[in-house]
């Protein structure tokens, strides 16, 4: 090159400037599934840094990069190519946008000469993904694709976080330009919110000071605002008791005095009964979810409510909020926690007292017989309460958030607001990546770990060291405890077992046919040793726990109903 000419811009095709612009984001990892639509990316990320992990469903790379941006707060993601690759992408992005997840998803398309003629596995993905996702692109211009993936970094970690959908036709991928990349992108939030008033702050701590028997409601958004140490210190300067939702179980330490753990269908009694009580109820980060609150008419019935969360939809959408402040709560918190207001309220913190000690989480053990809420409790006691644990959905999703006590958040990576089967395995192999020096634990179903049980290959290949525990009663426990409660026990196609009504299939068979150790366990005497030798055992590792059949998540409050209609034993 001659002095004063100007560099020549690199040669590149778009699917080269697409895994180029992800390693400028810092990308380390990305789930990618190839197809006939997505070979130029395979290509592209075969000369490229990024770790490439591949699944064995598509589904399962969804759910892995949504375990990976659960775990870290960071944008995850997944790729895959036209029709039935990018399909099989929906209910994983789905169960990332109901729970707020940033997750990237990148896929290939039909040339843009066969997009609306049926082509060879073309579906319309950008139809289909508008409900689901915070935006979606179809990028028809390869000098487009690098502001267009930055752009939806920006925009799933920006507000309210959630997953943003990117498809890209074959001859865009394939085509070739002179390309030279901005500068170095520094990814911004981008300011969706505004701030609270000085007004607006006043009102709250005047709300606070006239009452008598507050109580504070944390969601997810507390997780996701960053805002877990601006509540803790809220609540102890406040003095003012703590439920959470499922989704916002680790906000707040539920080892502390005023944890109240979790509230809603599956809530403890003192949780819900302090919600139903309360003369004021502040809700941050919360969206009053139909599992929190039940009958939403009945919820906090004579409280008053301060509701804040960053997605200004969600004020007044569910549950009016006398006062409703959309901004960021982390911000919020950090003002009120300037001047705080103390009061002892002794009476209301004795009411709570007594209700957890008449009330507390129990069960009844059974003599030579395996309890699921035994399992929960040893895993506990022997990991000393530090592990990261990510269930699937199920019966054994509410032991896990019931008799597991999360102190910090990010510890339970859950599916809450779509509540799919088959989200703990690939989710979990997702958040090792993401946290490898963490110890994460799958506990799983029978049912919701046959729905995604391929991807032990990719745990297998990749050397995921993900430990599996599956709570197994043969059944899908959580719609056989409906049919039990409210259809006279009439079973309608919840039996996994075999005709000769075996155990079925043989888990730690089909786990050593991946080439990873797994135990049977049958009883409580073998339970403390085996989860020992799990822990011990470098590497994945199965346990298969036999559990009783026909036990039940309690308490539960009825679909629609309120806590005043708790089933407790």
């Amino acid at each position: 090159m001659k002095d004063n000419m100007i560099p020549e811009k690199p040669l590149l095709n778009g699917a080269q400037i697409a895994i180029r612009t992800l390693e400028r984001l810092g990308v380390k990892t990305c789930f990618a599934y190839p197809g006939g639509s997505a070979v130029d990316f395979h290509q592209a990320l075969a000369d490229s840094g990024i770790q490439v992990v591949l699944p064995r469903h598509e589904q399962g790379g969804a759910f892995a990069a949504n375990g990976y941006a659960r775990a870290t707060g960071q944008v995850g993601v997944c790729m895959a190519t036209s029709g039935p690759g990018a399909t099989n992408l929906l209910t994983g992005i789905a169960d990332a946008y109901m729970d707020s997840i940033p997750v990237v998803v990148i896929t290939g398309q039909v040339e843009t000469w066969y997009i609306g003629k049926n082509a060879f596995q073309e579906t319309d993905i950008i139809g289909m993904t508008r409900p689901i996702v915070k935006h979606s692109y179809l990028v028809l211009d390869p000098a487009e694709i690098s502001s267009t993936i930055v752009n939806a970094f920006e925009l799933a970690r920006s507000g309210r976080p959630g997953p943003v959908w990117i498809d890209i036709p074959k001859n865009i991928q394939k085509m070739t330009l002179e390309f030279q990349f901005e500068p170095a992108p520094a990814l911004h939030k981008k300011p969706l919110h505004r701030h609270a008033a000085s007004a607006e702050l006043e009102q709250i701590r005047h709300a606070i000071a006239k009452s008598q028997r507050p109580c504070i409601y944390a969601g997810g958004g507390i997780i996701s605002g960053g805002a877990s140490e601006e509540l803790t210190r809220f609540a102890e300067t406040y003095n003012i008791p703590v439920a959470t939702s499922l989704m916002g179980i680790g906000a707040f330490p539920e080892t502390h005095p005023l944890s109240l753990k979790y509230l809603g269908m599956h809530g403890t009694y003192y949780a819900n009964y302090a919600a139903d009580q309360c003369d004021l109820l502040l809700a941050f980060g919360a969206r009053f979810a139909d599992r929190s609150t039940g009958n939403a008419k009945e919820f906090a019935r004579d409280a008053f409510i301060i509701h804040i969360d960053i997605d200004e939809s969600e004020i007044n959408k569910n549950v009016h909020a006398d006062i409703g402040i959309a901004a960021d709560i982390r911000e919020v918190l950090h003002e009120l926690n300037k001047e705080p207001v103390f009061l002892p309220r002794q009476e209301w913190m004795e009411t709570i007292r007594r209700w957890k000690t008449e009330h507390p989480l129990a069960y009844h053990p059974v003599p030579d017989k395996l309890k699921p809420q035994q399992v929960i409790e040893t895993l506990y006691r022997l990991t000393d309460g530090k592990a990261v644990i990510v269930p699937g959905v199920g019966q054994h999703q509410m032991w896990a958030a019931q008799f597991y006590q999360y102190t910090r958040p990010r510890q339970l990576l859950t599916s809450g607001g779509l509540g799919t089967m088959g989200f703990g395995l690939p989710a979990a192999m997702g958040a090792k990546l993401a946290l490898p020096e963490e110890l994460i634990i799958n506990i799983d179903g029978d049912g919701s770990f046959q729905m995604n049980i391929q991807e032990l290959g990719t745990i297998a290949v990749e050397e995921i060291a993900v430990k599996m525990i599956i709570l197994n009663n043969q059944h899908l426990g959580m719609v056989a405890q409906i049919e039990d409660l409210f259809y006279r026990g009439k079973r309608g196609n919840t039996d996994l077992r075999t005709k000769e009504n075996k155990p079925f299939p043989h888990f730690v068979g089909i786990a050593n046919s991946y080439d990873i150790p797994a135990r049977d366990v049958f009883s409580a005497d073998e339970l403390e040793d085996a989860i020992r030798e799990m822990l011990e055992t470098p590497g994945p590792f199965l346990l298969d726990c036999h559990t009783v059949y026909q036990d039940h998540v309690l308490p539960m409050i009825p679909g629609g109903k309120s806590c005043k209609d708790m089933i407790t034993e």
